[in-house]
């Protein structure tokens, strides 16, 4: 039997069943049309909870009969393995303003979330509000069991200092292609200007190949996912190409291979790093930082350039009793009214089309978001399949034995990789 991760297995050993201090799930037809008292949980990101109490304080004002409480995701391991624990329990908010994408799948395997797309308007919502953007978003069956709620597109963000100090030009780096990225990080380390190129994170967690990987395999493949239509993508010309790119830069020790104890771009001992929009704000009192987009072999122009999304949604959940009180909260609070207040709050990006012509004083105040946006236009989400979380371990076991620490040619490792998760997707019923 394949391996699967410990997550997964507490999951298929538990979903749909009934604990001792679980409690039953209402009648989705009563709760479907029931208004009155619910909870939202938020991340215990500081700018997303201020945004988010205003919301409800908004909210409650107008409805003193539908009152929300506001609380943090309870603390966990993961907010996932938060948010699944509650299922068992019964005891999820009604909605969850943080819902990984990748793990809708699962939630959904628990019976976990009610499909978005049974509320009248619920389809014509989402479409309206995120456009094309939101196709990634359906499940299997065809429903919306999620809202896509913002991005946070993956760049490149650089130490405008530290490559002024390796006597590179700031304002024009060397950065499109692979052979300018690779030359211009050498620039960087040989000159003692930093002590890495970029370092993002060489640990094995799954989703870490979201900040190394998946960012430049998007790009290169021109907005291919890491599974569609039930097939393997990253076994090709393309995926190989990004493979051998970053094993370069660990070969060199442009990208060292152990996990730094802070954040190296803040920190001063990384010239890059792979990250979105919140850490504009996070780094605008320490770092004079620039923004391009990820390198592709060929240097694609910024307008034609796709990236991972970093989307987070807000998802429905099936212990919520009072659920018409909830999609109405929930279109509420992704109005384009509350969308703006969102962005200006937080600089991340809401999923909506045009976001540059719907919020214009927000990017002529703030140019540097301006980047963001435009990429935000261009984004590739982890893929909507059973097993997601088990498919992305397997992917990341290969990555950071191969490409990290060079234990087997990158060739090998996607090829063994494809087959596993192929099998994985099979065992799922998810079958290529």
């Amino acid at each position: 039997m394949l391996r699967r991760t410990a997550y997964t297995l507490l999951v298929l050993a538990v979903a749909g069943a009934v604990t001792a201090c679980g409690q039953s799930a209402p009648d989705p037809e009563a709760a479907g049309s029931a208004r009155g008292p619910i909870t939202v949980w938020l991340s215990n990101n500081a700018q997303e909870v201020a945004w988010g109490e205003k919301v409800i304080g908004a909210w409650n004002e107008r409805h003193p009969d539908q009152r929300v409480k506001v609380q943090q995701i309870p603390a966990g391991k993961t907010s996932e393995e938060a948010i699944s624990a509650s299922i068992i329990a019964g005891s999820s908010a009604c909605l969850v303003f943080n819902t990984s994408p990748a793990s809708v799948p699962t939630f959904e395997k628990q019976n976990g979330l009610v499909p978005l797309s049974d509320f009248a308007d619920g389809d014509a919502y989402i479409k309206e509000r995120g456009g094309a953007l939101t196709d990634q978003y359906r499940s299997r069956d065809g429903k919306f069991y999620q809202l896509p709620w913002k991005s946070n597109p993956v760049m490149i963000l650089y130490n405008k200092k530290i490559f002024e100090k390796a006597g590179l030009d700031p304002e024009h780096p060397r950065l499109a292609t692979y052979d300018e990225f690779l030359e211009t990080s050498r620039t960087l380390v040989r000159s003692g200007a930093a002590k890495a190129a970029v370092w993002p994170a060489p640990s094995s967690e799954f989703f870490q190949s979201w900040f190394d990987f998946y960012p430049a395999f998007a790009a290169e493949s021109g907005g291919k996912q890491l599974v569609e239509d039930g097939k393997v993508q990253f076994d090709s010309p393309a995926g190989r190409r990004t493979a051998a790119f970053w094993r370069s830069l660990y070969a060199e020790k442009l990208a060292p291979q152990e996990l730094y104890p802070g954040d190296p771009l803040n920190d001063g001992k990384a010239a890059m790093a792979t990250v979105g929009p919140w850490a504009v704000s996070a780094y605008k009192d320490s770092v004079d930082i620039g923004v391009v987009p990820v390198p592709t072999s060929a240097g694609t122009p910024s307008e034609d350039t796709y990236s991972f999304s970093d989307e987070k949604s807000v998802a429905m959940f099936s212990a919520c009793r009072n659920r018409a009180t909830a999609w109405d909260l929930l279109k509420f609070a992704t109005s384009a009214e509350q969308d703006g207040k969102f962005l200006e709050e937080t600089g991340q990006m809401p999923m909506r089309e045009d976001l540059t012509a719907r919020y214009p004083d927000f990017f002529a105040k703030n140019p540097l978001y301006k980047v963001f946006a435009r990429q935000a236009e261009r984004i590739v989400e982890v893929p909507n399949v059973a097993g997601s979380i088990d498919v992305w371990q397997a992917f990341r076991d290969a990555w950071t034995k191969s490409v990290v620490f060079g234990d087997e040619p990158t060739d090998a490792a996607l090829r063994g990789a494809s087959d596993k998760i192929t099998k994985l997707l099979e065992e799922y019923g998810d079958p290529a």
